[in-house]
């Protein structure tokens, strides 16, 4: 768990206004495990879920939490994107990043990278050479926010939010923390540029906390484990990690943290674009004729060229 290193906002009855209404839980679904790269674990959050009910998210695999043995830690090469954001939250461990237009860094504890892939860009994330050769805790999020078509061609951008940078705020009893890294929750906002309009947070609940959450309207509400158990909605539907859960209508989300352990989620929401999307490989587009341009296009060079000094996984052995 990313330590928590600055100033904490006290909520005042944060949460929903009196004659809110609660948003009732349509979906839950378990993510599959499968591995991504160059071989380390992930959890497929979304699979088995609509895209109606994603909009405007399209992808988002949970990585560890996994506690690696010397070298035995892997990232991901060199690899293309374009026609939409990745985003990747680092709750533990290290992550460094190097892209084809000049951004890059060091991803770890609490670190959040936004990389606007726009038009076209090439990038690489892999654990650095210490990590490998000693082993240790991995724990991330790595989430895809699709663009309309109108920005899908967009200059491709950078943004890193050290973990210090996030909106810290807490409910008045101190049973919840929530960690606001973009987007709006009643009157606080999360430092996170983003293109399309949505609300990141992860928050920790402890256990028997109960808290209640202003929500926009006109937003889609998704609420993923990342570990422990607890309950998701005025119903208080159990969940527990590795679970999301698909919230419909009303302006509020209620969370409660389980019996006798904490609840930690990753809350996500956002404006659905509700435009058709072509999705395959690193390319999310809206037509097949846009796919297709998008893999000659990089067969051609035209997304951008791995830098003289880019980085590489490191292996070792």
């Amino acid at each position: 768990m990313p330590a928590v290193t600055a100033e904490t906002t006290a909520l005042p009855r944060v949460f929903a206004s009196v004659g809110a209404r609660d948003r009732m839980v349509r979906s839950i679904t378990t993510a599959p495990q499968g591995h991504e790269g160059e071989g380390f674990p992930v959890r497929r959050a979304f699979y088995g879920v609509s895209l109606a009910d994603l909009d405007p998210f399209i992808h988002m695999d949970q990585m560890g939490e996994i506690n690696y043995a010397p070298y035995e830690p892997k990232g991901t090469p060199w690899h293309p994107h374009r026609g939409f954001e990745t985003v990747t939250y680092m709750i533990d461990g290290t992550f460094l990043h190097q892209d084809s237009h000049g951004g890059g860094g060091v991803i770890q504890n609490g670190a959040t990278q936004w990389m606007t892939a726009g038009r076209g860009i090439l990038h690489i994330e892999t654990p650095p050479e210490d990590l490998v050769i000693r082993g240790g805790l991995f724990h991330g999020i790595q989430l895809w926010v699709n663009l309309p078509s109108k920005s899908k061609m967009i200059a491709p951008a950078y943004q890193n939010l050290e973990g210090q940078d996030v909106k810290l705020l807490s409910s008045e009893d101190g049973g919840a923390l929530i960690r606001l890294i973009a987007g709006d929750l009643g009157e606080h906002r999360g430092p996170g540029s983003t293109h399309t309009p949505i609300v990141m947070a992860h928050v920790t609940l402890a256990p028997e906390a109960q808290m209640t959450l202003p929500w926009n309207t006109n937003y889609n509400a998704l609420a993923y484990v990342l570990a422990g158990s607890g309950a998701a909605g005025i119903e208080a539907h159990s969940v527990r990690t590795g679970q999301l859960a698909v919230f419909v209508d009303g302006d509020a989300i209620t969370l409660r943290g389980g019996n006798t352990e904490a609840l930690d989620v990753l809350l996500l929401g956002g404006q659905p674009i509700g435009e058709p999307v072509a999705a395959y490989g690193p390319f999310v587009m809206n037509t097949k004729a846009e796919l297709q341009q998008a893999f000659e296009d990089f067969q051609r060079g035209l997304l951008g060229t791995i830098p003289e000094d880019g980085i590489q996984p490191f292996r070792g052995r």
